[in-house]
């Protein structure tokens, strides 16, 4: 699952995370993550089917815009750089140093920026 499985597991607890991976409909998650993962599950499997309505079903949830917005976003950036490290073979790091990752990554976001000051410590915003 790589770092986000690590962010995700450091998040939700270990337990939560094994229940999500073996079928996030029947983990004990909230219903807004219920139905962000349910969004995420279609935006990565049928992206052309995603449409407004599926936006709208997640917003009903209790989900805002700005959450759904990043969580979207944090998946498309994830499916990109699956397929590009399939593509061109990139090593993944090991589980313990992506769980030794995951409190700066929940805490500091997804952002290129956060994620380039994490990369590059000292560099300007």
């Amino acid at each position: 699952m790589g770092s986000h499985g690590a962010v995700a597991s450091y998040a939700l607890g270990e337990d939560v995370w094994h229940a999500v991976r073996a079928d996030w409909r029947t983990a004990p998650v909230s219903p807004q993550l219920r139905a962000t993962l349910g969004f995420i599950e279609k935006q990565t499997l049928t992206p052309d089917e995603l449409t407004h309505a599926d936006a709208e079903a997640v917003y009903a949830a209790g989900v805002s815009k700005q959450a759904l917005r990043d969580a979207a976003q944090v998946s498309a950036m994830f499916n990109m750089i699956v397929r590009l490290a399939d593509s061109f073979g990139w090593d993944v790091p090991e589980w313990d140093r992506l769980l030794g990752r995951a409190p700066a990554m929940l805490e500091g976001g997804y952002s290129i920026v956060a994620m380039r000051q994490r990369m590059l410590p000292g560099a300007p915003a």
